[in-house]
């Protein structure tokens, strides 16, 4: 359980509550958001104002103390508000979850950093989206660090961004093609934010790309080495922790799905073929939830290992698939109703189609989880 820690003038030992209270405020922006493209930059405010970013940062460091399935519980809730916002926080929050944990377990050397973010609400941005197993990027060596360009997507979070964790890939002479995981100030020189972000769905989340040319990374910005193209321990540790929080989102966003939906029927529930529309949604919304649990207690475990990811990996594919089947029944349920936008599913359904799109895709998820049950090498 998480410790308590003040936030403004409230102790806060549950953040689910903060989400809560904070929700209905993102829920009325919502909509003018995704119609302008726009992102939710005023939610920023709120959330370091209550302190969220700062809520799985141990409290030894100054944070909230909460642990993974409490950080997933709290982005859930956001995603029943605002799939945007709840989407870039995961990105910030999955991170801080990563470092934390190194911190605790590894000993690494990201004290610093999770101060930083706890004493000054920094927001942190991820480049997953660029940088599954292979890498992205170059890095070349020059005296004292290296310097790294390419093009990063998917970049949630970025119009506010301080710290960009991304990965670049060096030749090394003596190891050979190796993933250097970098943090690299958004203000330093050779970082640009590009205003692209233009999609069908999660259209707040401010996931634009971010060009890197030429930026100089000291050797001391370089947390991680690995092999590229290769499962290793570092990626192992980033799979377990990084995607429970990210589908928590959806989860939450099929949750505001079925309330939306049964409050178009209430009045006909006696309904026969309503009844049985809203069981096929509940079936679907409950296939969801718990392979989301499975998730959260495969990384509670605190086991890093290839079948603790591939629990992880198969729960992420059950929950982007039930979540969004969840959500196209609840377009069902509620009829005629679900096409016009003013009713809030049509954004929804939008919304949770970003499941479909972040890895490890099923595809990919399945060959892991054949190898792996068939004694081959998951590096072959």
């Amino acid at each position: 359980m998480s410790t308590s820690q003040v936030t403004g003038d409230r102790v806060v030992s549950d953040w689910t509550v903060v989400a809560r209270e904070l929700g209905p405020r993102f829920a009325a922006r919502a909509a003018a958001h995704d119609a302008a493209d726009r992102f939710v930059a005023d939610n920023y405010g709120d959330l370091r104002e209550r302190r969220v970013l700062a809520a799985g940062v141990p409290s030894e460091l100054g944070g909230g103390g909460a642990s993974h399935a409490e950080l997933c519980a709290m982005i859930r809730v956001f995603g029943q508000y605002c799939g945007s916002t709840a989407l870039a926080l995961s990105m910030h929050t999955h991170q801080v979850a990563i470092a934390a944990w190194r911190w605790r377990h590894e000993g690494a050397p990201v004290e610093a950093l999770l101060r930083r973010v706890a004493a000054e609400q920094i927001v942190i941005v991820s480049s997953g989206g660029s940088d599954w197993l292979a890498g992205s990027g170059s890095a070349s060596k020059v005296e004292g660090g290296y310097r790294v360009s390419g093009r990063k997507v998917f970049a949630s979070g970025s119009p506010v961004g301080d710290v960009f964790m991304t990965t670049a890939v060096y030749d090394d002479p003596e190891a050979g093609r190796t993933v250097l995981h970098v943090a690299i100030p958004f203000a330093a020189a050779g970082v640009a934010v590009q205003d692209n972000w233009r999609t069908l769905g999660m259209r707040g989340t401010g996931s634009h790309d971010v060009v890197l040319d030429g930026v100089f990374v000291p050797d001391s910005a370089v947390g991680v080495r690995r092999p590229s193209g290769r499962w290793s321990h570092a990626w192992h540790v980033v799979a377990t922790h990084a995607l429970p929080l990210i589908v928590s989102v959806y989860v939450g966003v099929a949750e505001a799905a079925r309330t939306l939906a049964l409050s178009r029927v209430a009045g006909r529930r006696h309904d026969v073929a309503v009844q049985q529309a809203v069981g096929r949604m509940e079936t679907e919304l409950a296939t969801a939830r718990m392979a989301l649990r499975h998730m959260i207690d495969a990384a509670a475990s605190g086991h890093i290992a290839p079948e603790t990811t591939n629990d992880v990996l198969i729960g992420r594919s059950v929950v982007g698939q039930a979540a969004v089947r969840t959500v196209e029944a609840a377009m069902e349920v509620a009829g005629g109703a679900a096409f016009f936008r003013d009713t809030g599913l049509e954004r929804l359904f939008r919304d949770v189609q970003g499941a479909r799109y972040h890895a490890v895709r099923a595809d990919a998820q399945q060959r892991y989880s054949g190898r792996l049950a068939l004694g081959v090498d998951l590096n072959d």
